[in-house]
């Protein structure tokens, strides 16, 4: 299996190994000086990247590093695996720790920690591993379920509700493939537990933040991407998350959310205007409440949990 990442994606940015540069003149002395003056950049052992292109890359395309340059100098056959697959399939890392590698051996023995690379032991399917330019990635599907043994369900859950909206893996392709190692699967309750909050039509990680949220605190899970219109069945919208019982429906505001969906000739500021008159739209056609919230708003948890609840509350009573 193979995948369509062009070979000049960021996560391509070369990587220069120690004995290449002793080759091209560099000594282990000048290599340190070239590291303490920025020229280089050491990823880990015996691995460098010029210093200007690793200033200009993100988080993920740096992880995504990091994992080449230690699955060039593991000892056993292994594949890139868990968070470490995530860039391979241009997916959120977001709420990861990126500190280590995840590398899974096909060796079948235990698994090693090492200073910048945990390695998973696991049993490998054919079906699992994607050719990337000659590197070996777990798929999506697998890649996605590792996430969930973690112990970081929220970050998992962003990942995943990505890799199921941009059709990278499909519900039933995950359930198929947990089912087929439900005996050799660690906590496969926590596992089925994300899987059941993962929804194809969660566009953004808020969004799936958002989902986490509801779950963790108890408030009733709302319904993603609900199409609104108005009695004559003319399309008013698309709103982020509803709860029709209540007549409340849920805006996730975010730069990003304003950008991604701007017009030609439009600015941010007029896309904010243009979002501001559909909600005026919706809210007169159906009679809903309309709550917005932002990412600050779902860094706390409980606070935005008990403003929720009031508004339930008062518009059931």
């Amino acid at each position: 299996m193979t995948m369509n990442l062009s070979p000049e994606h960021p996560c391509f940015t070369t990587i220069r190994r120690r004995r290449d540069l002793l080759a091209d003149g560099y000594t282990d002395s000048t290599l340190r000086m070239a590291v303490k003056a920025g020229v280089l950049h050491r990823i880990r052992h015996g691995a460098y990247v010029d210093g200007h292109v690793w200033l200009s890359l993100d988080q993920a395309a740096k992880h995504a590093l990091l994992a080449r340059a230690a699955l060039g100098s593991a000892r056993t056959r292994s594949v890139i695996s868990h968070v470490s697959a995530l860039p391979f399939h241009e997916a959120p890392v977001w709420g990861f720790d990126l500190a280590e590698a995840h590398l899974t051996r096909e060796d079948h023995k235990a698994g090693r920690h090492e200073s910048g690379v945990q390695q998973h032991r696991g049993i490998v399917l054919p079906e699992d591993v994607m050719d990337v330019h000659g590197l070996r990635v777990m798929s999506a599907t697998r890649t996605a379920l590792e996430l969930t043994t973690l112990d970081q369900p929220e970050a998992a859950l962003v990942a995943i509700c990505f890799l199921l909206h941009s059709g990278r893996t499909t519900a039933d392709a995950l359930l198929a493939r947990l089912d087929q190692s439900i005996t050799l699967w660690p906590d496969t309750l926590s596992t089925r537990r994300i899987l059941r909050l993962a929804d194809r039509r969660i566009e953004s990680p808020a969004e799936a933040r958002f989902v986490h949220l509801c779950w963790r605190t108890g408030v009733p899970l709302p319904e993603p991407q609900v199409e609104v219109r108005d009695h004559n069945g003319r399309f008013l919208g698309r709103v982020d998350f509803a709860w029709r019982q209540f007549g409340v429906f849920v805006e996730i505001d975010g730069r990003e959310k304003y950008v991604k969906h701007l017009r030609e000739g439009e600015s941010a500021a007029d896309a904010v205007v243009r979002e501001k008159r559909r909600e005026d739209r919706i809210r007169a056609a159906t009679g809903w409440r309309c709550l917005r919230l932002t990412w600050a708003d779902l860094a706390t948890a409980e606070r935005t949990a008990a403003r929720i609840r009031a508004v339930l509350a008062g518009l059931a009573a």
